[in-house]
This record gives C-alpha cells, sequence and structure tokens, in this order.
C-alpha cells in the first residue's frame, strides 16, 4: 500500500502559541488513522494545513503524492473536508445544498442532480430531500454534511472530531458511515478527543499533545506501552467488597482501587498467573465472582501515562489557540 497522507516536521505558530512543533503523519491507502488529542493539541491545525488551509511555517507534507503547498490545487482536486460543526445552509432543503456544493465544484445541472441524489440516498437522506436543513436533526445535519465533503468521491477524506455534540445513535450512525467510506477504498484521517472512537475506527493511532506526536501505533501496540494490565473482579454480594479488594491487595502487593458504586475492584498487574491465583483464592473463600477479567488498559490510561493528563480538556496555556 502507498503513502496517501504523509507530513514530516510541520511547524505552525500563532503569535505566541506553536500550535504545530514538527508533527510528523503517515497514512496508508485505504485505512484511517487517527489523530487523538485534547482540544488545543493542534489536531485541526494540522488538519487544515494537511487540506490546504493554512500553509505551514516549516516542515513538508503531500497528499496522494501532491505537495500541499506547491501544489494545492492537485490536493484539493483528491480530498474532503467535514470541519468539528455542519456548515450546511440552514435555509435551504438537503438536496438544494448538495447541488450548490455540486455546481461550485464544476459539475453541470443534471450531473449535480444526479450526484445529490445518489449522495442522499448513501446518507439515508432521501425522504428529507425536500425539507430545509434547519429542521434536520444533530445526526442527520452531520450526514448531509459528510455528503457535501464526499460529493466528488475524493481519494482522502478529512474527519475534523465529527462527532462533536452528537448523541450516541448519531455518534454510531458516523463511524458506520466512516467504516463504509474505508471499505469502498478511501483514506481517512479521522482527529478526536474521544478514546473510544479512536479505539473503534482507527487503524493506527497519532497521539498529539502541545502540537507534538508523543507516540503512534495501532490500538494494541499504544496500550502495550503501558507494560501492564487491569484485573478486575466484582463479587456478587457487594457485603464482600472489602474482602475481595483484601485478596487481590495480598496477590499484587499493592493496594487496588476500589468503586464504591459498583463494588468494581481492580489493580494493575504485569504478571497474567495472577488471574489464575486469584480464582482459587476467591472459590476457597467462597466468593463468587459477577465479572472477572484481566485486560489491557485503555486508551484512556495510556494517554494519561503518556501525556500526565487525560484527553478531555483543554490546556490552559493554549486557550484561544487554533486546536
Amino acid at each position: 500500500m502507498t503513502d496517501e497522507i504523509k507530513a514530516e516536521g510541520l511547524r505552525k505558530r500563532f503569535g505566541s502559541t506553536q500550535a504545530l512543533d514538527g508533527v510528523d503523519l503517515v497514512a496508508r491507502r485505504g485505512t484511517v488513522l487517527g489523530v487523538l488529542g485534547p482540544n488545543g493539541a493542534g489536531k485541526t491545525t494540522a488538519v487544515r494545513v494537511l487540506s490546504t488551509l493554512l500553509k505551514p511555517d516549516e516542515g513538508t507534507a503531500e497528499i496522494c503524492g501532491f505537495d500541499v503547498v506547491r501544489e494545492a490545487a492537485k490536493v484539493r482536486e483528491r480530498i474532503g473536508l467535514t470541519g468539528q460543526y455542519a456548515s450546511v445552509d440552514e435555509e435551504l432543503t438537503g438536496l438544494e445544498n448538495l447541488v450548490m456544493i455540486a455546481r461550485l465544484q464544476g459539475y453541470g445541472r443534471a450531473e449535480s442532480r444526479r450526484r445529490s441524489r445518489e449522495m442522499l440516498g448513501r446518507f439515508s437522506l432521501t425522504d428529507a430531500a425536500g425539507r430545509p436543513a434547519r429542521s434536520y436533526s444533530g445526526g442527520m445535519r452531520r450526514r448531509l454534511d459528510l455528503a457535501a465533503s464526499l460529493i466528488t468521491h475524493p481519494e482522502v477524506i478529512f474527519l475534523d472530531e465529527p462527532t462533536t455534540g452528537l448523541d450516541p445513535r448519531a455518534r454510531n450512525e458516523v463511524w458506520a458511515t466512516v467504516r463504509e467510506l474505508v471499505r469502498d477504498g478511501a483514506t481517512v484521517l479521522l482527529t478526536t478527543q474521544y478514546l473510544e472512537e479512536a479505539d473503534a475506527l482507527a487503524d493506527r493511532i497519532a497521539v498529539i499533545d502541545r502540537g507534538t506526536v508523543v507516540a503512534e501505533g495501532t490500538s494494541e501496540e499504544l496500550k502495550a506501552r503501558i507494560g501492564s494490565q487491569t484485573l478486575a473482579v466484582r463479587p456478587v454480594d457487594r457485603l464482600r467488597v472489602t474482602e475481595v479488594a483484601a485478596i487481590v491487595a495480598r496477590l499484587t502487593g499493592a493496594g487496588p482501587e476500589v468503586d464504591a458504586d459498583t463494588g468494581l475492584v481492580t489493580a494493575s498487574v504485569t504478571d497474567p498467573a495472577l488471574l489464575s491465583a486469584l480464582v482459587r483464592h476467591l472459590d476457597a473463600a467462597g466468593v463468587v465472582a459477577a465479572e472477572l477479567t484481566l485486560r489491557l488498559p485503555s486508551l484512556d490510561e495510556v494517554f494519561l501515562t503518556l501525556t500526565g493528563h487525560r484527553a478531555e480538556g483543554r490546556h490552559p496555556d493554549l486557550e484561544g489557540s487554533v486546536a
């Protein structure tokens, strides 16, 4: 597979804020590259550079082999971009919005309407084609926005936090759309601050913090960097949580975390054999477990380990900067 997205040493400053500080990114054809980080980390700035909306101060980037600065027009012919918020015209109908975008892309009237109806069908919006966009739900607006960015059948698609503000059902609809795009051969760069989203969709993940890529790899590779797993046990009888916590502490040599609301006892372990040992100790004590697992750390735990803070929220020193 070839590299459809390739960036090396991207730097971009806005006043006193270093939004990008030597960012390297690579995405192979037909894959999803997740760019994970909190607000203010530099994700949107990277997307704007890669989609030719901003020129980098330093570094180079290519999309489908074309330089984003020297060959910007050729790059634009091959990309689709969906920003953090739906950019449809509220007063126009769904069909009118798409026809307008197609016409702006240089298609004739008949072809514009054909492509628009095709995209409305693809995104399950045919029944709402004649309604003003202001009457659409959040999920429908996001699907219409995606349809607009895909009307030219781009080779590379930039999705900048596409599920921001959506409810779980609408978010799942967007996820299904992303998977369909990749099945059709598109290359997707997805920025997100939702760890679950990166875990669910991305073939590879670049963790970006304060304008720098601090780690890159598959979800499993990033989780393995912590070097430990999490042992979790929840007794059927909530009255025995303290007893279970004591058993776990004896086996691991460290105090476990106890969730008072759920009765879940968790501890970090490096030896998978402790799971079997725990089963034996619980059996000997007559404790029945409603939940008993040994899992890799979550991406949230990985992000915390790599950066010293969780992915949610905005860095105080980056307030007001480009995200």
